[in-house]
């Protein structure tokens, strides 16, 4: 008995991987040898392309001197379209992660560049721009290595007695003494951070822990509250014990939400302002 013109047809359009249909292209290739970790499985496809970046940016594949590959060739290494790798690169870029430079390609960002050296300060001057203030004028008034409180430890994600560096600091601007800041770091990171190595540098702290630790500030959390001084904070300022002031605790983080850093600072507002974009 021959099927029915109908059976055929049922049976036509069940069968699988029919040549008339199209198929779904391999979009990641097999991971490379010298990529570690696990191919991305889940979607947008651009959020993969940009975990596969971030991946070899936190394992040092290549150097902030040195330009990454291109579009053209990313795009090539994973199999996919070069506008998936460019919103990628967008949104590393956005995140200030990436930077793009004119006629030269595209580099890992660093708090060296112009334009991300201070993106963790948000104090504005009331009057003029944050270049009128002029660079901050920086003073360690101490720096030691000592074992982490319970509360250190904790925002570290350290062990109760661990060591850590810690170091306070003043910043002025046009002379006058503006931000007090109290930092911790992990010891085992920054061995060999000394308070003359502190006061040598001349350029951004995280620029630093950058290019002689190898350590990448990427991102920060901050709590911000209003408090006033005791009297030693109040004398390092130059204000009076009961001046209202304002309190930023930032925990810094490296790739993959490392914490790197806990910094404590208090700020006047006489003269400044907090400012912060929202979007």
């Amino acid at each position: 008995m021959q099927p029915s013109n109908a059976l055929i047809d049922f049976m036509a359009s069940a069968t699988p991987h029919s040549p008339s249909e199209p198929q779904l292209p391999n979009a990641l290739p097999e991971t490379p040898s010298h990529w570690p970790g696990q191919a991305p499985s889940f979607s947008p496809l651009y959020q993969q392309i940009k975990g596969l970046i971030l991946q070899s940016l936190q394992q040092g594949e290549w150097k902030p001197s040195e330009v990454i590959p291109s579009e053209f060739d990313l795009a090539a290494r994973f199999k996919v379209s070069q506008g998936t790798v460019r919103k990628a690169i967008d949104e590393l870029a956005a995140d200030n992660l990436l930077v793009r430079r004119q006629g030269r390609g595209t580099f890992e960002a660093t708090h060296s560049e112009q334009h991300v050296q201070y993106r963790f300060l948000r104090l504005a001057p009331d009057v003029g721009t944050a270049d009128s203030d002029g660079p901050a004028q920086r003073d360690f008034v101490d720096c030691k290595r000592q074992r982490a409180s319970a509360d250190v430890a904790r925002l570290l994600g350290l062990r109760s007695g661990d060591p850590v560096l810690q170091a306070r600091r003043l910043l002025r601007f046009k002379d006058v003494p503006t931000i007090l800041e109290d930092l911790w770091l992990p010891g085992g990171p920054f061995k060999g951070l000394t308070a003359e190595r502190l006061s040598q540098h001349h350029g951004p702290m995280y620029a630093l822990f950058e290019s002689e630790f190898g350590v990448r500030m990427v991102r920060a959390d901050e709590k911000i509250r209003a408090v006033t001084p005791d009297e030693a904070q109040a004398a390092l300022l130059d204000v009076s014990p009961g001046t209202p002031l304002l309190s930023v605790e930032r925990i810094a983080y490296t790739y993959n939400d490392v914490p790197m850093e806990l910094r404590r600072g208090l700020y006047r507002t006489d003269k400044h302002h907090y400012r912060n974009q929202l979007s």
